[in-house]
């Protein structure tokens, strides 16, 4: 009751800004590998205040004589994505929302997916959210236009030159084409999952990107979050993913 007494309204202000700060944070690294490092602090800190608690003195001992280099190692091996993640405090947007054309632009990608399935016409489709794929887009050609099923088939038809590789959406703009993403080495059970479903896996393990494939051989949809794949999705389905994951009315339900 003292503590409450004390408390200036100053100082929930301020508790709630940082908490928001730290909320948007974690939503920035949220699938990508520097999750995995703080998994691993986190765990190791554990450890030490058990063996501490136990008593457990050459533990103890080991996991302190055994940080700092740790500490070290990490930063070297990780080092991509502790830059990647430091970009993104300057350039992820805080206070998000869904526009009108953002909805028209999900629902031209689902026609685009099912006219691109319908041909049987290859196609890989990023489209970005909290981490930046700006190193990916860097790689492909430059665009900046708008979502349109029309200009997604132009893209991906076998005729065009940037039909090789992925293509970058950003909100309501396809800011690059062409651009070409790591092969992921996780296994895949399904023998008619190819390069592209790799690729799709790969870029969903290293950020929150949603990925779209569709297979040149089965014309099937697929789609790749968090390093998992979604196959056989209809019209429907698709819509209702890119739904739940890009408008707050999804996200309500």
């Amino acid at each position: 009751m003292d503590i409450l007494k004390q408390l200036r309204w100053q100082d929930v202000v301020d508790i709630l800004i940082v908490s928001y700060i730290f909320y948007r944070l974690l939503l920035i690294i949220r699938g990508t590998r520097a999750v995995q490092m703080l998994i691993g602090i986190g765990v190791m800190l554990l450890t030490s205040l058990i063996a501490r608690y136990l008593n457990l003195y050459t533990l103890d001992w080991l996991i302190q004589s055994f940080w700092a280099y740790m500490v070290i190692a990490m930063i070297i091996l990780f080092q991509p994505e502790i830059r990647r993640v430091l970009a993104q405090v300057g350039e992820a947007s805080f206070f998000p929302f869904t526009s009108a054309e953002e909805l028209k632009s999900l629902d031209e990608i689902v026609k685009a997916a099912v006219s691109l399935s319908a041909r049987k016409i290859g196609g890989l489709i990023v489209i970005e959210r909290d981490t930046s794929l700006r190193e990916f887009i860097e790689i492909g050609t430059a665009l900046d236009s708008k979502v349109s099923r029309e200009i997604i088939l132009c893209i991906f038809h076998p005729t065009s030159p940037i039909h090789d590789g992925a293509l970058v959406i950003k909100g309501n703009k396809i800011v690059a084409a062409g651009c070409f993403l790591p092969i992921s080495l996780k296994p895949v059970l399904d023998r008619n999952m190819g390069t592209r479903h790799r690729a799709a896996l790969a870029i969903t393990e290293e950020t929150d990107s949603v990925t779209i494939i569709i297979s040149e051989e089965t014309g099937g949809i697929s789609v790749s979050l968090g390093g998992e794949i979604h196959p056989k999705l209809d019209m429907n389905k698709l819509r209702t993913i890119l739904t739940d994951l890009f408008t707050d009315t999804g996200k309500r339900r």
